[in-house]
């Protein structure tokens, strides 16, 4: 959604092509963008509908994004040729989390068949970090000179404005015990169930509170598992918050617990706005957006005991400033021009 704003601001025609609307960002598009809906439920079941939009939008470029959407993208593409003056519209994918820890079981390898056939078709392919792009490679047998390094804009003006909005929890007024915060879905990706339990081991050697926002299904799991470790009343999966940055940039320590990611918005959003962190030395972002943990605490996937010491020790330190240029990463403008770039054929 910020990439479509930022280029439509930019002069360009943009239009947001979505499966269907449950679901879809459909707010705050800005003037400058068109919500196209395709009227289906599944990929698999759009690409009638996307050859359709192809054939009559004659898009210069298309960005496209999730594994499914990203193979119907060039399966369609490859099916409408071009016509006159209007070229085939050429077709960028951008791939958000590591493939091989991803796509497991039966059906994520039948995915990743059709990805490697997909991706080596598209006119290019997009990492969002070097390990996502290391992944690809591997995985995918895709050529390193064929895949580039994008990382994601997730800091923008909406994250620094919201982050001064004041908090709307009561575990967050003065005098109460310090927060210790994790933002994500409620799934197994997420790690939370290791995070529960470091929270209880230190819980036992100080008072603290834990905030988890997000929702997911494994709520009713982790919910027992506090009950079962004797903390359910310093535990609060508060749900989904549209604005997590205030929570974010007030609390004690914000954690990334994560078994897998691609670049985790969350901590690099959680750094942006001041929070002191620690994060999973998971594939794949962590480390990167860490310069290899020298801006913060990494500890390996799953080690309770580990992470525990690591929110303990941060809790004592005062939080440091971010080396220069390291918010410029991962900024709107800067990746707006690099996307814009390779859709263009740079």
């Amino acid at each position: 959604m910020d990439l479509a704003r930022q280029a439509a601001d930019e002069g360009h025609a943009v239009d947001m092509v979505v499966l269907n609307r449950a679901g879809a960002v459909v707010d705050d598009l800005g003037p400058g963008v068109r919500m196209v809906e395709l009227g289906r439920s599944r990929a698999a079941f759009a690409l009638p509908a996307m050859i359709g939009y192809l054939r009559h939008a004659r898009p210069r470029a298309m960005l496209t994004t999730l594994e499914h959407t990203n193979v119907l993208a060039v399966i369609a593409a490859r099916l409408v040729p071009g016509a006159g003056a209007a070229p085939r519209t050429r077709v960028v994918v951008r791939e958000a989390n590591t493939v091989s820890e991803d796509l497991v079981g039966l059906k994520g390898r039948a995915v990743r068949a059709l990805m490697r056939v997909a991706y080596r078709s598209a006119d290019a392919v997009v990492a969002v970090s070097l390990g996502v792009a290391r992944s690809l490679e591997a995985e995918l047998g895709l050529n390193p000179e064929r895949v580039r390094v994008i990382l994601n804009p997730v800091i923008t003006p909406r994250v620094l404005a919201g982050a001064k909005e004041p908090v709307g929890h009561a575990w967050f007024a003065p005098g109460q015990p310090p927060v210790i915060l994790g933002v994500g879905r409620l799934t197994e990706q997420k790690g939370f169930d290791t995070l529960v339990k470091a929270f209880a081991t230190l819980r036992a050697s100080r008072p603290c509170r834990l905030i988890i926002l997000g929702e997911g299904e494994l709520r009713p799991e982790l919910e027992a598992l506090a009950r079962d470790l004797g903390i359910e009343a310093d535990v609060d999966l508060a749900g989904f918050v549209g604005n997590p940055f205030p929570y974010m940039a007030n609390c004690a320590v914000f954690v990334l617990s994560s078994r897998w990611e691609g670049l985790p918005n969350v901590l690099i959003q959680a750094m942006a706005v001041g929070a002191k962190v620690v994060a999973s030395d998971c594939p794949s972002g962590p480390a990167e957006v860490t310069d290899g943990g020298t801006l913060a605490p990494l500890v390996p996937v799953d080690d309770v005991a580990a992470l525990a010491a690591a929110m303990s020790a941060t809790l004592e330190r005062e939080a440091s400033e971010l080396p220069e240029g390291w918010r410029e990463r991962y900024e709107l403008e800067a990746i707006t021009a690099a996307y814009l770039d390779v859709m263009r054929g740079g």
